[in-house]
């Protein structure tokens, strides 16, 4: 199994905590990448794909360390992903580095009533010679906003917001006001924009199956004879041919 940088990041964190972690579901024995019950553990199904997007995950301090968190479902997916812990005065200079690269464009995803309007975009147009980075934030919507106004080295590029009307899959956690897409489901919507339907399939596909197995675990129920992983399996044979997995 690859390891990517999601799971990097994870480590990182539990290595800087001053106290065990007590998520909900802390007694559950988990795998110790996808995070969901051992006896579920998605991690041989996962299919990691090249694409011209990349993404990075700025992450609210414990949030890497939730199991309910879905942006490790990015890095499973997409395989340009980095993730960093935010730091509001101190912000990591790896991270600096690839957002001042000349490779890159960089777009924040953020809904656009939260951005002089300038800044809004509602599609990524890059410049020749380069490839659309996509900062997704990721936290509560509380902490999420927090990040967005106070990161001033964010505030230079655009932002790109999605509309969906869609109502979130999600069943783990508890849908806040206008925070209603979970981030991977952000992300598939972000790839869909960018022209990589495939990478935008697959991502929403692994979004069920992991909502599938960490609900089950986390209800201790069995899984449906003809579930997510069923459906994923099939799209992976047919048409996910761009993997690098």
């Amino acid at each position: 199994m690859q390891i990517h940088a999601i799971h990097k990041l994870y480590q990182y964190r539990l290595s800087k905590a001053t106290k065990p972690f007590r998520a909900r579901g802390a007694n559950v024995d988990r795998c110790k990448f996808c995070l969901i019950a051992r006896h579920l553990c998605i991690c041989d199904e996962k299919v990691t794909l090249d694409t011209n997007a990349a993404f990075m995950l700025v992450m609210y301090d414990d949030e890497v360390l939730k199991p309910s968190n879905t942006g490790r479902l990015i890095a499973d997916t997409v395989k340009d992903t980095s993730g960093f812990i935010w730091s509001r005065t101190e912000p990591d200079p790896k991270m600096l580095e690839i957002l001042n690269h000349p490779d890159w464009q960089p777009y924040v995803v953020f809904p656009s009533q939260y951005a002089e309007p300038e800044r809004v975009v509602s599609a990524p147009k890059t410049e020749q010679g380069k490839r659309p980075l996509f900062i997704l934030i990721d936290g509560t919507w509380q902490e999420a906003k927090k990040i967005f106004r106070k990161s001033q080295w964010l505030a230079h590029f655009p932002v790109l917001s999605i509309q969906s009307s869609d109502v979130s899959r999600y069943k783990v956690r508890t849908a806040n006001g206008e925070n209603q897409l979970a981030t991977a489901e952000v992300a598939a919507r972000v790839l869909d924009l960018n022209g990589e339907s495939k990478a935008s399939t697959c991502l929403d596909a692994w979004f069920d199956v992991f909502r599938e197995h960490y609900l089950a675990g986390k209800r201790q129920k069995p899984l449906p004879v003809q579930g997510a992983l069923s459906s994923f399996r099939r799209l992976s044979s047919i048409d996910f041919d761009l993997s690098c997995e």
